[in-house]
């Protein structure tokens, strides 16, 4: 497609107070474009009648989708009806209300978590649905399946263009820092940031170590969500990441290097590991013209400053 140009465009992104969506309103400050931004207290998105009120009122032009309900697997595994539940509500009322309010274009953000347990490494985009889900964030994965479909089914029926972008483990500034519940940077980060402020010998990490993760800066993929809005109109979803992944175990290592811990990492091998391999396979995002450009341990130390920097601001 022709660039489409996103200056002065009313764009309204969905979920701007979490770790993604402030980083697409940070990169859409750029575009010369009216970024529309509502509280939880101004709009429930789990709520259809809220939502549908709220699109109407506030008539955007685009609408992104980067509000979801997150966690890692202990969350996950805890919180299956809210997992489910909430995320499916949350995409269905804002595709719905989109639509009906005559929004042109619209992006909707999964994760690579859609994709089978088994799926060939690199993952592309067609694996979807040919396999079972990791058992361990499935209720997740679902969701954010259903959401693709429905962007796919009002491209279908009405027209509408509305894509979708799945990207890989995310990082960055605005993550959620909690020991037990976050994503593993930010878990780790906080778990070996502890321990050297404690003057702890040993952090003891889940699992083996050996599983090989793909992990993506926000701001790379905010770059990224801003480029397909711009040059993507295609009903397949697409896959954002780096093409490169490194093991939880060497994660770790970075992250104790990274933070200042210099005491032993231990591996609790009766915790799971999750799948094993999953890098994806990004040549389509590639040959459309975009890469990321944050190097990892460039992006580790800078959500690391931005880390300690809250943590100040707390005490």
């Amino acid at each position: 497609m022709a660039e489409f140009s996103l200056a002065g465009k009313r764009i309204f992104v969905a979920g701007h107070r979490g770790m993604v969506g402030s980083a697409c309103v940070r990169r859409l400050e750029q575009e010369n474009c009216e970024i529309i931004t509502a509280t939880r207290d101004a709009v429930d998105l789990v709520n259809q009648e809220a939502v549908n009120r709220y699109v109407q009122e506030a008539r955007p032009d685009i609408v992104l989708i980067a509000a979801a309900k997150v966690g890692g697997i202990v969350a996950n595994d805890t919180y299956p009806a809210e997992f489910l539940y909430e995320n499916l509500m949350i995409e269905a009322n804002l595709i719905n209300a989109s639509y009906h309010a005559g929004v042109g274009r619209l992006l909707f953000l999964g994760s690579s978590c859609i994709y089978p347990k088994e799926a060939p490494q690199p993952i592309r985009e067609d694996a979807l649905l040919t396999g079972k889900l990791e058992a361990s964030n499935e209720w997740y994965a679902i969701a954010k399946i259903a959401g693709i479909k429905l962007c796919q089914a009002y491209r279908k029926q009405y027209g509408a263009e509305y894509i979708s972008a799945m990207p890989s483990n995310l990082y960055g500034p605005n993550d959620y820092f909690h020991p037990k519940n976050s994503h593993v940077i930010p878990g780790m980060l906080r778990r070996f940031h502890e321990a050297k402020l404690a003057g702890d010998k040993e952090v003891t990490c889940w699992g083996s170590g050996r599983p090989r993760r793909e992990f993506l800066h926000v701001d790379d993929l905010a770059d990224a969500c801003v480029f397909l809005l711009k040059h993507y109109s295609g009903d397949e979803h697409v896959n954002v990441g780096t093409g490169s992944d490194i093991s939880i175990k060497d994660l770790a290592e970075t992250i104790a290097r990274v933070v200042g811990f210099n005491g032993s990492i231990l591996w609790d091998s009766t915790k799971p590991d999750g799948t094993m391999l999953k890098r994806m396979d990004i040549s389509k995002i590639e040959q459309m013209g975009w890469q990321p450009h944050i190097a990892f341990d460039d992006g580790l130390a800078q959500t690391y400053q931005w880390f300690v920097q809250q943590e100040h601001l707390r005490s």
